[in-house]
């Protein structure tokens, strides 16, 4: 696993969008319809991309129980 997969899956994401931006029913609820894709769409992203990258990169290292450190 590399942070490329983040890349990858912005292009996913953005391409959906801009299919759900074109295809959206006419109405007086379109412009409501396109916001709300757009704004579940990068809400969804960055909230997968964080967790990821938290995963991917850890700020604390685990530390192992079952060794026995003397002083």
């Amino acid at each position: 696993m590399s942070g490329w997969t983040t890349i990858w899956v912005l292009f996913v994401a953005v391409c959906i969008g801009a299919i759900v931006w074109n295809t959206a029913p006419k109405g007086p609820n379109q412009e409501l319809i396109r916001w709300s894709v757009a704004l579940g769409l990068a809400c969804c992203y960055m909230m997968w991309a964080c967790v990821y990258l938290a995963q991917l990169h850890p700020l604390i290292q685990p530390k192992r129980s079952d060794v026995r450190f003397f002083d």
